[in-house]
C-alpha cells in the first residue's frame, strides 16, 4: 500500500454531544496537519465536521470539502477550507470524497456517518476499493455497532471475511500509528480486525 497523504473522515455534524469526541476531532485535525495529511471531508463548519476542518486549518493543514449544493444553499458550509468542491447530490459528494481519499476514518457520528461507513464498506466488500477503513471507537463509542456486525455474520448474512473489511483502533494516537507507522499492516491484522 502506498503511503496515505488524504484521509477521508467520515464523523457527526452535530457539536451537542460529549467533550470527548469533540476533543477527538479536534487531536484528528491537529494531527493530520502535523504529519502533512490532506484532511478529505464532508465540508460542514458545524459539530465535528467544523471541529476537525478547523483544527486542520490552524495547524496548516490541507483541507478539501466536498458539500452538496443544497448544505451549501442551508448556509452549513465550511467557506474557510483550502478547497471547497459543491456537488449535486449526497451520492456525488460520497463519490468524490471516497475517489480523493487514499484511507478511510470514521470518528463517532449520526446517521449519515453511517450512511458514509456502509456504503464504503460495502464498496470494499464488492472489491471496488481497497482502501483501508478504520473505525476510530473512541470510548467504546461503536461497540453496539460491532456487536451487531458480529451478529450479522454470527446468523451468515456475512462471511466471517466481513470482519476483516475495517480495523478497529481506540484512539486518534493508534489511528496516527496505524497510518503513519505501519500503513502496510492495515492489509493485514496489525491492528484490530471488527
Amino acid at each position: 500500500m502506498n503511503q496515505i497523504r488524504r484521509l477521508c473522515v467520515y464523523c457527526g455534524s452535530s457539536g451537542a454531544v460529549e467533550a470527548r469526541y469533540r476533543e477527538a476531532a479536534s487531536e484528528l485535525g491537529a494531527h493530520l496537519a502535523a504529519a502533512r495529511i490532506e484532511l478529505v471531508y464532508g465540508g460542514g463548519r458545524v459539530g465535528l465536521m467544523g471541529l476537525l476542518a478547523d483544527a486542520a486549518l490552524t495547524a496548516g493543514g490541507k483541507v478539501t470539502g466536498i458539500i452538496p449544493r443544497r448544505l451549501l444553499e442551508a448556509e452549513v458550509a465550511h467557506l474557510g477550507v483550502t478547497e471547497l468542491v459543491v456537488v449535486d447530490s449526497m451520492h456525488d459528494r460520497k463519490r468524490l470524497m471516497a475517489e480523493k481519499a487514499d484511507a478511510f476514518a470514521v470518528l463517532p457520528g449520526g446517521i449519515g456517518t453511517l450512511d458514509e461507513l456502509f456504503e464504503i464498506v460495502s464498496w470494499k466488500q464488492l472489491e471496488l476499493h481497497d482502501k483501508p477503513i478504520l473505525l476510530v471507537d473512541i470510548g467504546d463509542y461503536w461497540a453496539p455497532l460491532r456487536a451487531l456486525l458480529d451478529h450479522i455474520v454470527v446468523n451468515g448474512f456475512a462471511r466471517p471475511q466481513t470482519r476483516r473489511l475495517l480495523h478497529v483502533v481506540p484512539s486518534v494516537s493508534a489511528l496516527m500509528a496505524a497510518l503513519l507507522e505501519e500503513p502496510a499492516g492495515l492489509q493485514k491484522t496489525d491492528v484490530e480486525p471488527l
